[in-house]
């Protein structure tokens, strides 16, 4: 932990809806106790409602952010990491649904607007990490996206990386660090995830990054630190595929 606090930049993965991982995230914030804090969960809109009045309330920030329709996990399970720094700002990463739609047929750089050319969203990726992506999609998805589907869904993935990417830097140079990101372990991974973006604008700028396992597996990409906690209980989320096939 002490490593992970002398860095600027410290993104913190996470499977979302284990609970474990959320504690660990809001112990780390509280040490740490950084000036800002992204979340990859909220859009930058969402974030601008956050005040120092509505994040001392659970039931209340939930209700401003308007949690209960979008689709991610409890808020029970996020708030602490809220409450761990009530001083830190909150910026708000994700790519709402609309932009989203608009980039599957505008294209991301379209989508992504000002500096697509510096973040790389103008060029191809090699056919090599386009094919490794392609797969980890279709995994994700349970072997059931058409394949015509899997380039439109690694390009929103890019796309869902660079806005983070983008968003840490803005929240960085604005606060003066530190800055702690909170995302999936897919966005925090260091190959080809935030921190390789971050790293294509800025190398020099140190980034230290935690994934967080299940049963001690589930975390490629490369991590400064990886946690492990046991799985949680779920059902199988393929299911649904398989009683349609």
């Amino acid at each position: 932990m002490e490593r992970a606090a002398a860095a600027p930049v410290i993104i913190v993965g996470e499977v979302h809806d284990n609970p474990a991982h959320h504690d660990a995230q809001a112990a780390l914030v509280a040490h740490i106790r950084p000036a800002a804090i992204v979340f990859e969960m909220l859009t930058t809109e969402q974030a601008a409602r956050v005040t120092p009045q509505n994040r001392n309330d659970q039931a209340m920030l939930a209700d401003v952010l308007g949690w209960a329709e979008s689709g991610w996990p409890d808020f029970t399970l996020y708030y602490p990491i809220f409450a761990a720094a009530p001083q830190a700002a909150i910026y708000g990463a994700a790519v709402p649904r609309d932009a989203a739609r608009a980039a599957m047929q505008a294209g991301i750089a379209e989508s992504f607007g000002d500096d697509a050319s510096a973040y790389g969203l103008t060029d191809p990726l090699q056919a090599d990490l386009q094919a490794a992506q392609e797969d980890l999609q279709q995994e994700a998805h349970c072997n059931a996206m058409p394949p015509e589907m899997l380039p439109v869904m690694v390009d929103l993935q890019r796309l869902r990386d660079a806005v983070l990417a983008r968003e840490t830097l803005r929240a960085l140079d604005a606060t003066g660090g530190p800055v702690v990101v909170i995302t999936g372990n897919g966005h925090a991974r260091q190959d080809w995830g935030v921190p390789a973006y971050i790293a294509g604008l800025r190398p020099d700028l140190p980034v230290f990054t935690i994934g967080q396992q299940e049963d001690g597996a589930g975390t490629p990409g490369g991590f400064d630190a990886v946690l492990s906690a046991p799985a949680v209980d779920r059902p199988d989320p393929c299911l649904q595929f398989r009683s349609k096939g």
